[in-house]
């Protein structure tokens, strides 16, 4: 038998961690082995980085089932099934997969900072009618994905006041100038401001909201940001929130003459990822082509 992929480990997977135990990473493998009939050399087989490509894939099919609430973590290389989990399972679907994940709206938001970087949406079935480059891409617009999602848990969790700096840390990181936070109860709308100049005649104001997923920025914070920058005289201002903006938040912010961006969740958690806020490098690949110079004789 080949190695299944992915996608035919999620039930499996989730049916093993049924008895509601903690399971290691490893024990985890040895049973998926088991299940499947691998054979010592099915087990054997690596990726490059030297990994075993079935323990890979048990990786995945586990990080994207955490991603929809239906795996949790306990500790570093072990987790169990969740309340979700079991719900699942006594629902006895066919098979657990992408599609099926849908569903859950905190496995959306993982899909939305995935496709953050890609500009044509492909499902990962897909992955034998694409290019080994796109395959490639494909791949590590999910390492980022699991890593940007990464990246707002810990911001819900942290209190509103280091979200504050985080932002202020991004807009510097970004280039554009030196800043302080100032925001406190009764802000007025602003969180804090970039000078983007020595004297600080020109100035960014910016406004952090750190909410959860299922808790958007409403139209009336909007209208209050707009109001501050209107009666501080700045032309200039960044909204940044860990969850959403209501879907007329363009028309409210175009009634201002202002220039006024907003950053959602996921584009905040690709712009932490771009400039190293809260992230470091793991693994650098490089990819090499053929240097036709060098093959030209004298």
């Amino acid at each position: 038998m080949t190695i299944p992929d992915f996608q035919s480990l999620m039930l499996p997977l989730l049916e093993y961690l049924n008895d509601e135990k903690e399971h290691s990473h490893r024990e985890t493998i040895d049973h998926i082995c088991s299940e499947f009939k691998l054979t010592e050399k099915e087990k054997q087989e690596t990726l490059q980085n030297g990994q075993s490509i079935i323990g890979n894939r048990i990786s995945w099919a586990k990080v994207y089932m955490s991603k929809a609430g239906l795996i949790e973590s306990t500790r570093r290389g072990f987790y169990r099934i969740s309340q979700r989990g079991k719900k699942v399972l006594n629902e006895k679907p066919v098979e657990i997969n992408i599609r099926y994940l849908k569903q859950f709206p905190e496995f959306l938001e993982f899909q939305a900072i995935k496709y953050t970087n890609i500009k044509k949406d492909r499902d990962e079935t897909e992955a034998e009618s694409i290019t080994p480059d796109e395959l490639m891409e494909n791949g590590f617009n999910s390492i980022q994905a699991s890593l940007g999602q990464e990246l707002l848990i810990k911001l819900r969790s942290n209190s509103p006041s280091f979200f504050e700096k985080v932002v202020l840390d991004l807009l510097s990181n970004m280039g554009y100038g030196e800043g302080k936070v100032t925001g406190k109860t009764g802000d007025g709308g602003v969180d804090g401001l970039i000078n983007q100049d020595r004297l600080g005649l020109d100035k960014i104001f910016f406004q952090a909201k750190r909410f959860g997923e299922d808790t958007p920025v409403s139209a009336s914070m909007l209208r209050d940001f707009v109001g501050t920058l209107e009666v501080n005289g700045i032309s200039k201002g960044v909204f940044m929130t860990t969850s959403r903006f209501p879907k007329d938040a363009e028309n409210v912010i175009s009634r201002s003459q202002k220039s006024i961006v907003l950053v959602d969740g996921p584009k905040l958690a690709k712009l932490l990822i771009d400039f190293n806020i809260g992230v470091s490098t793991t693994k650098t690949y490089e990819i090499k082509r053929i240097d036709s110079d060098y093959f030209i004789e004298e």
